[in-house]
């Protein structure tokens, strides 16, 4: 009895140090737009024991995952004890605004889902809104609703041309509507209002090599969609 107890208990010790000795050492990340590879490895793997595979694997499926600002949810997927895939959801922002020192980051219905003290890269600064007292996952409290669609439809445009832009000021509202501003850089580029935003966008896309290292303000406000061969005035700063 003495003996067959010996032999389970080694059995069992010899099994928990194969357990503990099996480490990942291959990571896949997928989904991630906001975060490197690195960072998200980093983020997800910061523990001391992170990396080993059967406290991974407890950890995945019996506690809450890590809340990493921007990412909505995040899966580990284990296709061998060593290696696994990291599947990132991030959050879908497409502006931010200046709120009391922090930047507030909404999603398309002008939800606040995240506070943060950095400037996301590739999500542009919202200036010009007029709102009142700002709470994280409740709507930004602007006069005119409506305002948000005009920005979904400006980012979506911008994203399509592949321009990215470092700030958006919208104007007040008039009655042609918001007059809107793009910052580039050193150059600013008066769109004027929301209308033919696919068209303008699409000169800007074809005119920004030509200003690369320019300072000044382009005015695009004058764009007209019947017109086959328009000229744009540029005025260096």
């Amino acid at each position: 009895m003495a003996i067959a107890l010996g032999v389970f208990l080694g059995t069992l010790l010899l099994f928990a140090i194969l357990l503990l000795s099996v480490h990942i050492s291959e990571i896949e990340v997928t989904g991630n737009k906001q975060y490197t590879k690195e960072q998200i490895i980093d983020l997800v793997f910061g523990g001391k024991w992170s990396r080993n595979s059967a406290y991974c694997y407890y950890e995945n499926q019996f506690r809450e995952h890590k809340s990493i600002p921007f990412i909505e949810e995040y899966k580990i997927e284990f296709e061998s004890p060593t290696k696994v895939k990291i599947v990132v959801f991030e959050k879908s922002v497409v502006g931010y605004v200046s709120y009391m020192s922090s930047y507030m980051y909404f999603d398309k219905d002008g939800i606040i889902v995240e506070s943060s003290g950095e400037q996301l890269p590739g999500v542009p600064w919202i200036t010009g809104l007029e709102f009142g007292k700002i709470m994280l996952y409740e709507p930004l409290p602007v006069e005119n609703q409506s305002t948000f669609q005009e920005i979904l439809n400006l980012t979506q445009v911008l994203s399509v041309n592949e321009v990215q832009v470092d700030k958006i000021y919208y104007q007040s509202f008039a009655a042609g509507g918001a007059q809107i501003d793009l910052y580039i850089g050193d150059v600013i580029v008066e769109l004027g209002n929301s209308e033919n935003l696919g068209g303008k966008v699409a000169e800007l896309s074809d005119i920004l090599p030509e200003l690369t290292g320019l300072a000044g303000t382009l005015y695009l406000d004058t764009y007209d969609e019947s017109v086959s061969s328009p000229t744009y005035t540029f005025k260096k700063k």
